[in-house]
């Protein structure tokens, strides 16, 4: 007699196997680590060339090193922290009243001393050529618009070009990776070497043509985000 066993879990491995995958693969979203902008990323010094030698000077023109000033961001790839210190409030209000109302006669004409008149077949009465047409529109409108927005804290960025007047290209990138998403901090503008500090700092709101951005991915940021359908109801094309 022969005897044959059965796996009880044979007929759902399949599903079982897509199951861990698919585990597997939200995990791994979960906890994807910070990705790098490359348009804020980090440049390297450049390479100092070998100073000349047996020329009779003890000093050349881009050799030099500070031991006595203080240390401050001049050249491509130097350090430079940037405050930021953004604090704009806006409030905006904003009322509209139109009301129009059009009024147009037209009279019956007198020809050769008497106003013609016409009957139509079928109708009783006689007609004439005068008309009449009046229109009204009202329209009533107010909105307010109140923001203020404060941003704070501190990120390094690198000088990646100098200027032909002097004047510092900076950009840099801080990566926060955190349960339940990643946040993004990315600075980047033009610094005026003069506004540099002795402890090689400088406030965001002296930095030109500035771009601050803070962002966030992963579930956190997209628990906030609208949906599509509700973006289609407040949309332009949304005819009422």
């Amino acid at each position: 007699m022969n005897i044959q066993r059965t796996n009880p879990y044979q007929s759902t491995h399949p599903w079982r196997l897509a199951t861990v995958l698919l585990a597997t693969m939200a995990l791994v979203a979960c906890n994807s680590a910070p990705k790098k902008d490359p348009e804020y990323a980090a440049v390297r010094p450049m390479e100092i060339p070998t100073a000349p030698q047996g020329d009779g000077s003890i000093y050349h023109a881009g050799f030099e090193r500070s031991w006595f000033e203080a240390v401050r961001a001049r050249r491509v790839g130097d350090i430079l922290l940037v405050n930021l210190v953004e604090d704009t409030e806006a409030t905006h209000t904003n009322s509209g009243t139109l009301n129009r109302s059009n009024t147009t006669a037209i009279t019956n004409p007198t020809l050769f001393g008497s106003t013609p008149k016409f009957g139509l077949p079928g109708l009783d009465g006689s007609y004439n050529l005068g008309q009449s047409l009046s229109s009204s529109t009202a329209f009533s409108g107010d909105a307010d618009n109140t923001q203020n927005n404060e941003f704070t804290g501190s990120i390094s960025v690198t000088v990646y070009e100098v200027l032909p007047n002097g004047y510092l290209r900076v950009r840099g990138e801080k990566r926060i990776g955190m349960t339940g998403g990643n946040e993004y901090i990315r600075v980047s503008g033009i610094v005026r070497p003069e506004d540099i500090d002795p402890a090689n700092t400088v406030d965001s709101t002296r930095v030109a043509d500035a771009t601050l951005v803070y962002v966030g991915d992963g579930q956190t940021a997209k628990a906030t985000q609208m949906g599509w359908l509700a973006k289609f109801f407040i949309s332009s094309i949304w005819p009422f």
